[in-house]
């Protein structure tokens, strides 16, 4: 079992939520009782059950404003059972088999024709082993999938089942959402399949980036939803929805304080869990539906890693700057720091590449920046990067 760990800006260590591992379930053992109090307290049970069932009958029989969620419980439409009932069907657990080992992550219908969309990191063990993605549906019947194509930037894949009549998903705004409002989160934490949790959306547009320990260098850049829901290792790829059931979010990492309260390495949920927004994954997923791959925009300017002071300096060598591309169009040259995009301030390189990458190819954004002592500021037009898959 493979152990993630992606990187954030912060102190904190956060990892991917991909790995599953076995957990004890406690038993217990029922001690039947003997002789008349044994009886008598039946009898009392078998009495209150049939109470109980005349006066919910009675008290939930005439409202015509509830929808069932099983045979003898009923929920209004928008609580949290009600919205679980109606996604859950749409949520699968997938399985990326390598050599070495398995690990799960979860996905969901974005089409009726079998389309899931998941993590990179979640499908990547299998991809780069030649090993086998298998999807297990809320039906318990399991398919292999084909990866249909995978875009390491923004942590999305997307993989296809041989159905023609899944169950597939409304995809919701993620520009809309507000910090406060509610959501829940479905997949399969720690391998167990269908589990739901709830919570709010406790930040918007938080810098996140995530490194693979398979990725060889590669990180992953999100402007992500921050979600106070319990998130845990194996929820990777699994939809985050608001009342109505939209998604608004994929699901992909957590932050943790370091080694668990249970001596293991792998942390679980301390209520920061972090997921792409659906817009950009909306637009990803496409992309690889259409062709297998994916662009980015670039502004076409290398960051220096090492600068430790405020803002995001570009870097000194002669690759600084792209010949042609957007920075130098603007005007912007090597050693110059990028403090502010679009009013927005900027504490790090990091920060740089997630703001630039939450925009779209073709957007211009005005950057502000220090030369030496002088404030400056110009506009850049953004552009795709190179398809990746």
């Amino acid at each position: 079992m493979s152990s993630d760990q992606p990187q954030t800006p912060s102190s904190q260590t956060p990892w991917w939520i991909s790995d599953s591992q076995p957990i004890s379930v406690p038993s217990y053992t029922y001690r039947q009782r003997s002789g008349i109090s044994w009886y008598l307290a039946l009898a009392m049970a078998l009495l209150a059950g049939f109470v109980g069932a005349l006066i919910g009958s009675n008290h939930f029989g005439g409202n015509t404003g509830l929808v069932s969620v099983s045979r003898n419980i009923e929920r209004a439409p928008d609580s949290v059972a009600a919205i679980a009932a109606r996604v859950s069907p749409s949520v699968v657990e997938v399985d990326s088999n390598s050599s070495q080992g398995q690990d799960t992550g979860t996905g969901f219908f974005i089409q009726s024709n079998g389309y899931i969309l998941t993590n990179n990191h979640v499908v990547e063990p299998a991809v780069l082993s030649n090993g086998k993605i298998t999807v297990k549906l809320a039906n318990n019947r399991t398919y292999t999938a084909t990866l249909i194509g995978r875009d390491t930037s923004y942590d999305l894949a997307v993989i296809k089942i041989p159905v023609t009549d899944a169950p597939a998903l409304t995809l919701g705004n993620s520009d809309n959402v507000q910090v406060g409002d509610p959501v829940i989160a479905i997949g399969s934490p720690l391998g167990l399949a269908g589990t739901v949790t709830s919570g709010i959306i406790s930040a918007k547009n938080r810098p996140v980036t995530t490194r693979s320990d398979n990725q060889a260098g590669e990180n992953s850049f999100i402007n992500a939803l921050q979600t106070d829901a319990a998130i845990n290792p194996g929820n990777s790829g699994g939809p985050l929805v608001d009342i109505n059931g939209a998604v608004i979010g994929v699901n992909s990492a957590i932050a943790s304080l370091g080694s668990n309260v249970f001596g293991g390495s792998q942390p679980g949920s301390i209520g920061l869990g972090f997921a792409i927004p659906i817009n950009q994954a909306r637009i990803t997923s496409e992309q690889l539906i259409k062709t297998g791959h994916s662009t980015f925009p670039i502004i076409g300017m290398s960051l220096d890693s090492q600068y430790n002071g405020n803002g995001a300096r570009v870097t000194d060598t002669s690759s600084g700057i792209l010949s042609g591309g957007p920075a130098e169009k603007a005007g912007i040259k090597r050693g110059d720091i990028i403090i502010e995009v679009d009013g927005k301030p900027i504490n790090n390189a990091d920060e740089m590449v997630v703001t630039i990458r939450s925009h779209q190819v073709g957007d211009t954004i005005t950057l502000k920046f220090m030369r030496g002592k002088s404030v400056m500021t110009a506009k850049a037009t953004l552009v795709a990067s190179k398809a990746t898959n």
